[in-house]
This record gives C-alpha cells, structure tokens and sequence, in this order.
C-alpha cells in the first residue's frame, strides 16, 4: 500500500521547484514537499528531529554548497545518513555519478527536457518510495 511521504526537495531554481509542485497537483499525490533553496538551507530544515523527511530529492549544481558537499555532510551525520536522497539533476557527467554513488546517494535520476517526461519519471521515484519500508526514527 502506498503511503504519503514527507519530501525534501533542495533545489535553487525557482521554475524547477514550481514544476515539481506543479507535477506532485498533476498526480494527486498526498505527498508533502518542503523546500530548501540550498544546502544550508536544507542542513537547517534537517536539525529538527522530529520532523525529518522520508526521502531527499537534491539537485546537484547549488550555491553555496553543492549536492555532493551536502550529501557528504548528511551521509557523515549519524541522524541523517539514513534518509534516502535521490539526485536529481541536468547532469549526466559520469564523475558526479560515481561521486554521487561512493558518498552514499540511493539514486540518480536525469531531469528530461519534456514535461511529460519529467512527471514520469517522479511519479515513479515517488512510487517507489511510498511502497519501500523506510527507516522511522
């Protein structure tokens, strides 16, 4: 049975982070998403505790702090490390991709050009995480 899930969502642009809120009303999702505009914005989203989210979508290319520097951080953080976090990115460089994998990320998933494409492909991540038993702390 599919459950609602607190989503993360750290992303910097502002059309990206509509098109996902705009994606999640498309599907009749349940799902809540908050919103980080950067790495530390989302490292102090994460410093309560009892409101932690189920899964972290990350954008990689942020200010401030990366994606790979924020996920070495939450990946270091005995609290954290356990929240799944999904890249999701424009970047298809391999380097990030294996970085992204050794860091400890639970996937990585290429933000396509078409629409249609994009709701896709999060209806899928978030389908797939609403059905996967996750860590409750």
């Amino acid at each position: 049975m599919e459950k609602s899930l607190k989503v993360l969502l750290v992303e910097d642009n502002l059309i990206e982070i509509m098109k996902m809120k705009r994606t999640i009303s498309l599907l009749k999702s349940k799902h809540t998403i908050h919103e980080a505009k950067n790495g530390e914005e989302a490292l102090q989203f994460l410093e309560d505790k009892s409101n932690l989210p189920d899964i972290i979508l990350l954008d990689l290319n942020m200010p401030k702090i990366s994606g790979i520097e924020f996920l070495k951080i939450l990946k270091a953080d005995d609290d954290l490390k356990h929240i799944p976090t999904i890249i999701l990115t424009t970047s298809s460089n391999q380097k990030d991709l294996l970085e992204c994998y050794r860091t400890g990320m639970s996937g990585y998933v290429l933000k396509p050009l078409k629409y249609e494409d994009y709701v896709k492909k999060i209806e899928t991540v978030l389908t797939y995480w609403s059905i996967n038993e996750l860590i409750k702390i």
